[in-house]
């Protein structure tokens, strides 16, 4: 093997077996199975331990074998690590922190690496219901203070590594946490954490009166404990002091909080003060430094957390740097856990209100007729890139393999959640990559047809491409960074696997693929690089239709914004607008959950289907509904059915974006009367998708549209720049209207924008934009090569050059995209309809609005075009040697 090939193997090699293993396990393994099997020392005695946490399981006393392990160790001093000598955990003294650690550590081993959201996999719901005596009379200050706790609420989720929760409001003093790959039957602290209000005081600490010798706190002065365990024995010693009951400065003066690891050892919280807060801080330490001069005693600052005295550090000098210290024999999860609290505090007390388990929202039913729907249409696509480019075709097949291989290990590396948002990613990732190994191929042919050997038709076919394949991909990266570092929810998790994506794209292309393909040729076992060849030499003038497409086109996407405005109430789902949401009981032994893998008499997906049908209503509804339901059915509705932690209790949780949630229920217990259907509660529900995730998602694509316009025009020139821009912008607005139309107007898809749908069009601008760059890049390579051929011919001879790319990309990702519309099932035959959409827009734009955008800056001149960009200018010579360019 030659070293050009070697390298390229070797590097390969390390990242395909760096990706396998870390999305292996991919399923969990049961914990008891997983820590008896690891168990290596007293065996027996470990039984004994793990039998009698199994008997506090099967009694009710705990809810799940984790936590029973740990409430045992504690009561019987057990200590847990003793059991498992493979895992070095003597630094921690402690035994219930050592055994907590140890417990915690077993638990994330047993569990499948890859991490799925709560549409996929479900997850666990905690209703947060506000003190009433906390909250304003006034409903504006009121609505304000819910709000404002709910956006801390879903920061400090985002602090936990929560990936895409969902955090909306429940009625006027609720807030509801949906968070997927969580269970609070493993970690029961994790909802205490979120919804404690972290309030943090430093308060003066009495400077002569000892609670150990006065047993009557002085006046404004209250007696507090603080724990501090000995680095030593691991024993915890609890130290009295008489702390002053007003606080001297609060958390509302901290202006970040960070972990850290102490000068000798242990951790602790860094707390970085406003400029306010550093100059009160500066200030109240100063009067302690001044008043231990003139008493002669030694002063101390107490630092106080919800009604718990942390630390009371002495104060021997003024503390001017704006920071400060909360040490404490904290673990390293405990130290994180409080600095994101105090990053949060929330001003407003949280009670629980309400815990459940709660089901995918994508039912089990359309999961897997949606996986059937992809094996079809990766089937597709496998059997035109095999049967059009024959061996070529089936290198470029195990390097899209191994680019979703990359992706998911990119994934479970940095323990991202994989949502809805994120296969439309992949989905993207999948045509790019097919994209790509397609300009590959079509270049060596060209090569090929030129007179070159396969292997130096090969060489010279990556090498041109290269520059192609990394642009399009950049423009792209361009818009994934920003929405994975702007955005949140799903569209973050949208620009985190779409990020992850584009680099495995370009390394599969760049390197895997060639050498395999040089391999293989420089064996004599390839000898056909390209099969089939439908497309001859084109040659249609494209700019002569360039008036009438660019007015139709607009015309069309102008007529599908007039479309949206005038559906503006309609086209919203729950997920924007919020809605009612319906709690009913029903009948366990006359209605399974098909989650469960037994046969549903009433399914998510026939719910959805209910509700989709105009009939769908009773005649009593109708009467009272009339206005509404003339216009079709109940419009989105969502379902999960739900069981109460610690009970067995079972419920159906509907949600509607219309105000019909109670004629809906209606109309469903008389569709199932065997169900015995019964309304537990109504109440009105916020917007899963509030305003900063609305605000983010507009940032972020205003930010990418910046960063892709001056890329293309640093990269290549300012017209270049105007025409992807313009191109994208009318890609986004067509494919809106395109979708809500078909919706509305002919009943193909729901019709109706939710939360995915902001992935499905990022999904579609980013197929949008790289086939736009992959016109240009063929543009300014043959104004490079062609200097005496004018503008317009450059454009035309460009885009026939680029033709067949274009169309057989769109083909396969049609063919893929096309079994999902016809065969998926759900939210996802959106996700499918609006990405078909977008191949026939974004394969249009790119021929007919960002061509002759570009044509247009430059008023049909090249010379305009050489002026602005670094094309050579030829002149002829006469010389001894004879004529040269």
């Amino acid at each position: 093997m030659k070293g050009k090939i070697l390298w390229k193997f070797i590097l390969s090699a390390l990242v395909f077996v760096w990706a396998l293993s870390t999305i292996t396990p991919v399923r969990d393994t049961p914990f008891e199975d997983f820590i008896v099997e690891h168990a290596q020392a007293d065996t027996e005695a470990f039984n004994a331990y793990v039998a009698k946490a199994e008997a506090l399981v099967s009694s009710g006393a705990t809810p799940s074998l984790f936590v029973a392990l740990n409430q045992v160790a504690k009561a019987e001093r057990i200590d847990v690590a003793h059991f498992f000598p493979q895992y070095e955990l003597a630094d921690v003294v402690n035994l219930d922190k050592r055994n907590t650690i140890m417990l915690r550590e077993l638990l994330k081993m047993s569990q499948g690496r890859m991490r799925f959201g709560l549409d996929l996999a479900g997850g666990v719901s905690v209703t947060f219901k506000a003190k009433a005596s906390q909250l304003s009379d006034v409903e504006y200050e009121r609505s304000s203070q819910m709000d404002k706790a709910r956006e801390i609420i879903a920061k400090r989720v985002d602090g936990f590594g929560v990936a895409e929760p969902l955090i909306r409001l429940k009625g006027s003093d609720r807030i509801e946490v949906q968070m997927p790959g969580v269970s609070t039957r493993d970690n029961p602290d994790i909802i205490d954490t979120i919804g404690k209000p972290a309030l943090l005081e430093f308060c003066l600490v009495h400077r002569t009166a000892d609670p150990r010798t006065t047993p009557t706190a002085p006046l404004g002065y209250r007696r507090m404990v603080e724990e501090r365990e000995d680095q030593k024995t691991g024993r915890v010693q609890e130290i009295p002091y008489f702390v002053k009951s007003i606080p001297e400065m609060t958390g509302k003066s901290v202006d970040s909080a960070s972990a850290a690891i102490g000068q000798f050892g242990g951790n602790m919280v860094n707390m970085q003060f406003t400029s306010e807060g550093s100059k009160r801080f500066a200030d109240i330490t100063r009067r302690i430094a001044e008043e231990n001069e003139r008493s002669g005693t030694q002063g101390q600052l107490a630092i106080v957390l919800d009604g718990q005295l942390r630390s009371a550090p002495r104060v021997s000098e003024p503390i001017t740097g704006g920071s400060a210290q909360i040490t404490g024999s904290f673990t390293q999860r405990e130290a994180i856990d409080l600095a994101n609290v105090l990053e949060n505090p929330l001003e407003l007390g949280l009670e629980v209100d309400e815990m459940s388990e709660v089901g995918p929202s994508l039912a089990a039913g359309a999961k897997i007729a949606s996986l059937e729907a992809a094996i079809i249409g990766g089937a597709l696509v496998i059997a035109f890139m095999v049967l059009y480019y024959w061996g070529s075709g089936i290198i470029a097949v195990i390097t899209v393999g191994f680019n979703v291989l990359i992706v998911l290990g990119g994934l479970c590396y940095f323990g991202a959640t994989l949502t809805l948002p994120g296969v439309a990613a992949l989905v993207l990732t999948i045509g790019m990559a097919v994209d790509a190994n397609i300009l590959v191929l079509e270049r060596v042919r060209e090569e090929l047809k030129a007179g070159k050997g396969p292997m130096q038709a090969l060489e010279i076919g990556y090498d041109k491409v290269m520059s192609t394949i990394v642009d399009a991909n950049v423009t792209t990266l361009i818009t994934a960074a920003l929405l994975a570092w702007l955005g949140s929810g799903p569209i973050k998790g949208f620009g985190i696997t779409l990020t992850i994506g584009i680099f495995g794209t370009m390394f599969c292309a760049l390197i895997a693929s060639r050498w395999m393909m040089e391999l293989l040729v420089s064996k004599g076992w390839l000898t056909r690089l390209v099969g089939f060849n439908f497309f001859s030499e084109c040659k249609f003038e494209f700019l002569n239709y360039r008036k009438v497409a660019f007015a139709s086109s607009w015309t069309i996407a102008l007529l599908g914004l007039v479309f949206v405005a005038a559906h503006w109430g309609k086209i919203f789902g729950v997920d924007f607008i919020g809605g009612d949401e319906i709690s009913m009981s029903y009948a366990v032994e006359s209605l399974t959950i098909e989650d469960v893998d037994q046969t549903a008499t009433m399914s998510v997906e026939d719910i959805r289907k209910l509700a989709a049908s105009s009939t769908a209503a009773n005649e009593q509804v109708k009467d009272s509904y009339q206005a509404v339901l003339e216009k079709g059915g109940f419009g989105e509705v969502t379902a999960a059915f739900q069981t109460t932690i610690g009970t067995d209790e079972h419920t159906l949780k509907l949600q509607t974006a219309n105000l019909l949630g109670l004629a809906f229920a209606d109309t469903l217990a008389q569709t199932w009367p065997d169900a015995n259907l019964e309304v537990l509660s109504s109440q009105q529900i916020g917007p899963a998708v509030g305003s900063e995730v609305a605000r983010s998602a507009v940032v972020s694509l205003l930010l990418a549209l910046l960063g892709i316009g001056l890329y293309v025009a640093l990269r290549f020139e300012w017209g270049f720049g105007v025409g992807a821009v313009v191109a994208t912008v009318h890609d986004a607005i067509m494919t809106v209207g395109m979708f809500i139309l078909l919706g509305e107007l002919f009943g193909i898809g729901s019709g109706q924008f939710t939360a995915p749908m902001i992935a499905a069009i990022l999904m579609v601008l980013g197929y949008s934009i790289n086939d736009t760059i992959v016109v240009f890049d063929r543009i300014r390579e043959e104004l490079l090569l062609n200097p005496t051929m004018s503008l317009r011919d450059i454009v035309h001879l460009a885009i026939n050059r680029t033709l067949a790319r274009t169309i057989l990309t769109s083909l396969t990702t049609f063919l893929a995209t096309f079994a999902l519309f016809l065969f998926a099932a759900g939210v996802v035959v959106d996700f499918a309809l609006v990405f078909l959409i977008g191949i026939f827009t974004g394969t249009f734009s790119s021929i007919f609005i960002a061509s002759p955008v570009f044509y247009w800056y430059h008023k049909g001149d090249r010379r305009k075009v050489e002026a602005e960009q670094e094309v050579p200018v030829y002149d002829w010579h006469t010389g001894e040697e004879g004529a040269n360019s």
